[in-house]
C-alpha cells in the first residue's frame, strides 16, 4: 500500500489531534502535531519574559531567540504518544495549559517562527507516510498532500471538550473563560497574515459536532480506501 501524506486543518478543539493520533496509529503513519511546535515556542517565550501574561509581546526578542530553539518528538513509553521536547526537555505538561492556549496565536503571528516551523514540519514529514495536523498543513505546508481534511464543529461542542481536557489535567475554568478563548483564537486564526487559518480547494470538510471517534475515524478510512482506488484504476489504465 502506497504511503500517502494526510493533512488535517481546522478550529481550536476540534478534535484534529484526536483524529490524527488514531490515524497514525491504525495506518502506522507518523504522527506530527504542529500546534505542539507553535505552542513550545510559546512556553519558550514565555519563560524567557518574551511574552508576558498580558499578551505583550517582544516579537524581536523571538525572533533573535530562534537559532537556539529546539524541538522534536519522542515517543513516551507510558502514554505511547508523542511527546514534544524543547531543547530536549519535555514540555508536552506545561505547553497544555491555558496560559500557553491564551498566548500561542500571538507567538504564531510572527512571520519568522511560522518559517522556521514549517521548515522543520517538511522536513519531518518528507518521506510520506506521516498525518501533520495545524492550521495551514494543506494550504501552505503540503499543498500537495494527497488527502486534506478541513475539520470544524460548533462552537458549544468545542468549548466543552476544551473544558474536559483541562480539567482532566486538573486544571479548572468556566465554560464562558473557555468560550472567550476558543473566540480569540478564531479570531487571530482567521485574520493573521501569515499563512492564515482557511480551507484548501481540495479538502474534505469533517464536521464532528455530531460524531464519535469511531465514526471519524471510519469516516477518514473509507476516505483514504476511495483514494487508493482511484490511484490503482488510474495506473491500470497507463
Amino acid at each position: 500500500m502506497q504511503k500517502i501524506t494526510i493533512a488535517i486543518d481546522g478550529f481550536s478543539s476540534c478534535g484534529k489531534s484526536t483524529l490524527a493520533k488514531a490515524l497514525a496509529q491504525k495506518l502506522g503513519y507518523h504522527y506530527i502535531d504542529t500546534g505542539a511546535m507553535y505552542r513550545a515556542v510559546t512556553w519558550f517565550a514565555y519563560q524567557n519574559g518574551f511574552i508576558k501574561e498580558d499578551g505583550s509581546m517582544d516579537g524581536e526578542a523571538i525572533v533573535a531567540a530562534l537559532p537556539v530553539i529546539d524541538i522534536r518528538f519522542a515517543i513516551n513509553a507510558e502514554t505511547h504518544n508523542s511527546d514534544v521536547y524543547l531543547n530536549d526537555v519535555n514540555v508536552e505538561h506545561e505547553i497544555r495549559s491555558m496560559l500557553v492556549s491564551k498566548l500561542v496565536s500571538k507567538v504564531s503571528t510572527i512571520k519568522e517562527v511560522r518559517h522556521k516551523m514549517v521548515a522543520l514540519q517538511r522536513t519531518m514529514g518528507g518521506k510520506k507516510g506521516v498525518v501533520l495536523d495545524g492550521r495551514d498543513i494543506g494550504t501552505h505546508v503540503f499543498p500537495k498532500a494527497e488527502l486534506k481534511l478541513f475539520m470544524t464543529a460548533d462552537y458549544d461542542i468545542r468549548a466543552k471538550r476544551r473544558l474536559d481536557e483541562y480539567s482532566s489535567k486538573g486544571q479548572y475554568f468556566s465554560l464562558e473563560e473557555v468560550l472567550h478563548s476558543l473566540k480569540e483564537r478564531d479570531h487571530e486564526d482567521l485574520t493573521r497574515k501569515e499563512n492564515p487559518l482557511i480551507k484548501a480547494d481540495d479538502a474534505v470538510i469533517l464536521d464532528n459536532s455530531e460524531l464519535n471517534r469511531e465514526e471519524q475515524l471510519e469516516f477518514v478510512l473509507k476516505l483514504i480506501s476511495d483514494l487508493q482506488f482511484i490511484s490503482r484504476q488510474e495506473q491500470s489504465h497507463h
